[in-house]
């Protein structure tokens, strides 16, 4: 094999049922396409639904097709038998997007919070707080620190020495994957990688964590009991979000870290679990859970309708 492709890792063992497999996968990519593209086209068009929490909202669904259409070309194409091979150039590029929207993702959830904590806990000036122009300043700094975060240990890939089998452990690629085969010194990487976890997902967790105290202890303070029904059903989406996009990155963490005696189809499972879950499941959650985007959708399909 060329030194410079890797061998992405479809599902071992299962090559014979690819064609099987691939009408599950092909039907999810399609499913996460319409599902957030319907999210977004009912905000943008919606004039209703021009504020704060749903443009917010509208960032999260963009984020999760994105992370969407950065893997679906290599697993439908393994899984349709025309490629196993990648390019390093390629898998670096890759790798930077899934990294970089997974951290876009987690900053996105954040300021959600902060929105769902200033609604409820100071109200009155929600719409001072947060303007249009304070709101683009939220979205370029969530992509700057995405942007600043990721891209160094991502570029020091490319200058590697990859001298052990080059076969990943999935269908696409990860920055611990591709470290797992360099020889080269790749102590700042891992250390680096170790800090990014601590300083943007785990922060992330913690400030969400935190803002929900405050919001519950607010919340309770109301004495209406309608009140407080009210307001804790405009959080139960953002929690689930929440939930949605932790819960993969903790268990996929776990497997790499702890999980080295598992079958390889557990991890291959496990990273499609990370990357599909929450942006099939996001649009499923605002679409039901939330009062305004699921009225759109409906009378949108009852205007196709008739």
């Amino acid at each position: 094999m060329n030194t410079s492709f890797f061998l992405l890792t479809g599902f071992s063992g299962l090559e014979q049922q690819y064609p099987w497999l691939s009408i599950p996968f092909f039907s999810i990519y399609a499913v996460v396409v319409l599902g957030n593209c319907m999210v977004l086209h009912v905000i943008w068009t919606e004039p209703s639904l021009h504020q704060p929490m749903f443009y917010f909202l509208a960032t999260l669904a963009l984020t999760d097709l994105c992370m969407n259409l950065s893997t679906m070309h290599t697993v439908l194409r393994i899984l349709w038998g025309f490629i196993q091979e990648i390019s390093l150039d390629s898998c670096i590029a890759q790798s930077y997007f899934i990294h970089d929207l997974s951290f876009m993702e987690s900053s996105v959830l954040l300021a959600m919070a902060f929105d769902r904590y200033i609604a409820i806990c100071n109200p009155l000036r929600y719409s001072s707080i947060l303007t249009n122009s304070r709101i683009i300043k939220i979205g370029l700094t969530i992509l700057g620190r995405s942007f600043f975060f990721i891209t160094l240990p991502i570029i020091r890939l490319k200058f590697f020495h990859y001298c052990h089998p080059h076969i990943l452990s999935h269908s696409f690629c990860l920055h611990q994957d591709l470290l797992r085969l360099a020889c080269s010194d790749i102590q700042f990487n891992s250390y680096c990688a170790l800090m990014l976890v601590i300083c943007t997902l785990l922060l992330d967790a913690v400030l969400i964590f935190l803002s929900y105290i405050l919001i519950l202890k607010s919340v309770l303070a109301i004495a209406s009991q309608e009140e407080q029904h009210k307001s804790f059903q405009t959080c139960i989406s953002h929690i689930c979000a929440v939930l949605v996009f932790c819960i993969p990155t903790i268990s996929l963490t776990m497997v790499h870290h702890f999980g080295k005696h598992l079958s390889p189809i557990v991890h291959v499972l496990m990273g499609n679990v990370y990357i599909l879950f929450p942006p099939l499941i996001n649009p499923i959650i605002y679409s039901v859970k939330t009062k305004q985007i699921h009225s759109r959708i409906l009378r949108l399909f009852s205007l196709k309708r008739y």
